[in-house]
């Protein structure tokens, strides 16, 4: 019987709580191949900040500390080509996967990674000066360095293609998944008191939008009884999104930087509506996370948002508040009918979407690596 493929992850970019849909992209799909029958043996290269999680989370695979604080990100780049390489050869790695977008350039095994989006190019208001010429740099040594490349979604890999130049044979699409708990009934939210309220989960960033969509709620405040209710740490947006939310009715918008999982599950499915006016993403997780819940979702048409909605949610112009504002209106006079109607659409389109199939077709790509580098 063959040895189980050591497969390398390069954690370095984790930050707990810090790196939104890339730390739910990361865990679920370690999660989903520590499943699989044919599981590979885990080597986890983990930075200060994220060990002690990864040793809880998986205390089956092997994890190596990179023993530096990624919270500094010149020293997480600086180690990532530097100190893990070492780490690397090691252990015994016969795949690296690199799911924060970054490898190694003189790694001496195969290597795959994850480019989530080309968000910092679309929008470069959401990172710093260095930190977006740092990745005009690592990113496209990245394409180089790797034998494939995965993204979640079509969008994604039109990005990558036209932007970075990579060749589109070598990318596979492995979408995204749902904890199906999402749509596991729990009890009703306390955090958001009594009555509607319509639900946005989005750090503010400024493509995420969230300043347009408090502007838009506050032109049609004195018109329905509905609360805001905004989850997302502050990020380079913030300041817009503040200078909207002083404008705010009193107590009509309520804002909570970070939520346990049960809080922001119970949050969702309790939800009027889900609104989300991101004029960019990726995949959209949020979306999908909405439609399994079982809240009507109200989106921008940007990105790969109608890749993960489909016909089965509602969509509205980003960058207009006054267009925000009447389509806000309209879903809440949405016939009960067609509401559940769409509800029930959206789950089964939501259910289709899983952590084991997305990573399932990732598995694909590194053993593929893999069985080439045995070969040659």
């Amino acid at each position: 019987m063959n040895a189980p493929l050591r497969l390398g992850v390069n954690a370095l970019f984790y930050l707990p709580g810090e790196v939104g849909g890339a730390e739910t992209y990361l865990l679920e799909t370690v999660r989903a191949l520590a499943r699989r029958p044919d599981a590979p043996m885990l080597v986890l290269f983990a930075n200060a900040e994220n060990e002690p999680r990864l040793r809880a989370e998986f205390p089956a695979a092997e994890i190596v500390p990179a023993k530096i604080r990624a919270t500094n990100r010149i020293v997480r780049v600086v180690a990532e080509q530097i100190r893990l390489p070492r780490l690397v050869r090691r252990a015994g790695v016969d795949v690296l996967w690199s799911p924060g977008g970054v490898v190694p350039l003189r790694c001496r095994c195969p290597q795959v990674a994850t480019i989530h989006d080309m968000q910092y190019r679309r929008f470069p208001a959401d990172v710093s000066w260095l930190a977006a010429r740092a990745l005009d740099v690592l990113y496209p040594a990245t394409i180089r360095r790797c034998a494939a490349l995965a993204v979640p979604s079509e969008f994604a890999k039109g990005e990558i293609v036209e932007l970075l130049g990579a060749d589109a044979g070598r990318i596979l699409v492995t979408g995204e998944g749902v904890d199906p708990a999402f749509g596991t009934p729990v009890a009703a939210p306390t955090v958001a008191g009594e009555g509607p309220y319509l639900l946005c989960v989005a750090h503010t960033y400024p493509h995420k939008n969230v300043a347009l969509l408090v502007r838009a709620f506050n032109r049609l405040a004195a018109e329905i009884p509905h609360r805001l209710v905004l989850v997302g740490r502050p990020q380079r947006g913030e300041r817009e999104a503040a200078a909207a939310l002083a404008a705010s009715p009193p107590g009509r918008v309520l804002q909570f930087a970070n939520l346990p999982r049960s809080a922001l599950i119970a949050l969702y499915q309790a939800a009027d509506w889900f609104v989300f006016p991101s004029l960019y993403e990726g995949f959209g997780l949020p979306v999908l996370e909405a439609m399994c819940a079982g809240a009507p979702v109200l989106a921008t048409r940007a990105g790969a948002i109608p890749e993960v909605g489909g016909e089965c949610i509602c969509y509205v112009d980003g960058r207009d508040e006054t267009e925000w504002a009447a389509a806000l209106r309209a879903a809440l006079a949405l016939p009960r009918a067609e509401r559940v109607r769409q509800i029930a659409a959206a789950q089964a389109r939501a259910a289709a979407c899983t952590w084991d199939s997305s990573a399932a077709k990732l598995w694909y790509g590194l053993r593929q690596m893999a069985k080439a580098e045995v070969e040659t």
